[in-house]
């Protein structure tokens, strides 16, 4: 079938964007569902830094590639051996697609299913190859999704369905953002109720974060970033101890408000002068975590003498530690409760028209979660 789709063929076109155009709207050809597949209509389909890094070069990727990854939208066809959805349901996409057999996954943790990310790597589908086709030849698929497209063909195992009645706009937000903030704080640092928390980095995973935090119980929760109306926002959602991450002094307000440094100190910035704050942020005895993802070459220096005599931890956090089948419809029962607001971090809704101005407005740190929306 042949559907539109957000196609980046070079890296690294000049700012702003919405001149530069690096993402161009091509009819793409896309074969049908090949065994364990599955075709969904995107619905919904969120801008995210990892999309962005893709961009911009700090994220190398196999070129062409067909953009999007955080989504949601309807069942459309089943490939062989499908049998556990149904035409018409509702899903949400995870970005790293759990084959269930390697290490990782027999162990308990999808999220570094090896399959899964050596398929991602070469800009494949986790049963091998690529679905897309464009002008001059096949397009790589963006960690399993490429959901910046009216149809895509993924993974079963890169899906997970939900209710018919949540949101497409909402839904799409649990596959990437709320997944790796939320499961940061409660599967990857396990933060129990009285801990102290601060939040380095206030987009959509930051902030989901944040949520987390608060929704386990966390006091205090300190949230920081560099834009004031981030800042703000944190703070109307519950974090009511709040610091702009431009002070010269706010490693030390971070300290002091936490009464000598935070328990647990999650960086959600991709910044390696961030987490090095954020390890500075972290008391005796606690726990640094990041998600940020910033180039490859990027490095951090870690005295080693402080990291024994304080039994201090420094920790990865990839999708939040999640089992996604299990931790994305515990999310949304949470959010349906009102105790995880997810749709307070919805900047707005665009078309896919629109998609290379709305990346400038990322890239500014004008947005926290900007969706595509298809009809």
């Amino acid at each position: 079938m042949k559907t539109i789709a957000a196609v980046l063929r070079a890296t690294g076109a000049a700012r702003p964007y919405a001149d530069s155009r690096p993402l161009g709207l091509e009819s793409v050809t896309l074969d049908p569902p090949g065994p364990g597949e599955v075709l969904v209509a995107i619905k919904a389909a969120g801008l995210c830094h990892s999309d962005l890094s893709v961009i911009n070069g700090d994220r190398p990727r196999p070129m062409p590639m067909a953009l999007g990854h955080e989504a949601a939208g309807v069942v459309e066809a089943l490939g062989a051996g499908v049998a556990d959805l149904a035409v018409g349901d509702h899903v949400v996409m995870v970005f790293m697609p759990s084959c269930g057999h390697c290490d990782p996954c027999a162990g308990g943790r999808p999220a570094l299913c090896e399959p899964g990310a050596a398929a991602n790597g070469k800009g494949e589908l986790l049963a091998g190859g690529r679905r897309l086709h464009g002008e001059g030849g096949e397009l790589n698929h963006h960690l399993g999704c490429s959901a910046f497209a009216s149809h895509a063909v993924v993974s079963r195992r890169s899906l997970v369905k939900v209710d018919a009645d949540l949101p497409f706009e909402h839904a799409a937000l649990f596959g990437c953002a709320v997944l790796t903030g939320v499961g940061a704080v409660v599967n990857t640092a396990r933060v129990k109720a009285g801990q102290s928390v601060a939040v380095v980095g206030l987009g959509g995973v930051g902030l989901s974060s944040v949520l987390g935090a608060l929704a386990s119980g966390a006091s205090p929760v300190v949230a920081v970033d560099l834009s004031e109306d981030k800042v703000a926002l944190a703070r109307s959602l519950g974090a009511v101890r709040t610091v702009n991450a431009a002070d010269a002094d706010a490693v030390e307000q971070v300290r002091a408000l936490t009464g000598g440094g935070a328990d647990f100190v999650f960086e959600m910035a991709g910044s390696v002068r961030a987490l090095e704050a954020a390890w500075r942020m972290t008391r005796r005895g606690g726990t640094t975590v990041t998600a940020g993802l910033p180039p490859p070459e990027a490095a951090l220096a870690v005295n080693v003498v402080q990291l024994v005599a304080e039994e201090r931890t420094l920790k990865g956090s990839y999708i939040g530690t999640c089992v996604p089948s299990r931790d994305i419809p515990r999310y949304v029962a949470l959010f349906r409760e009102g105790r995880l607001p997810v749709d307070r971090l919805l900047t707005g809704t665009i078309p896919l028209e629109r998609i290379n101005e709305a990346f400038d407005q990322l890239a500014d740190g004008k947005a926290v979660r900007t969706v595509v929306t298809f009809p």
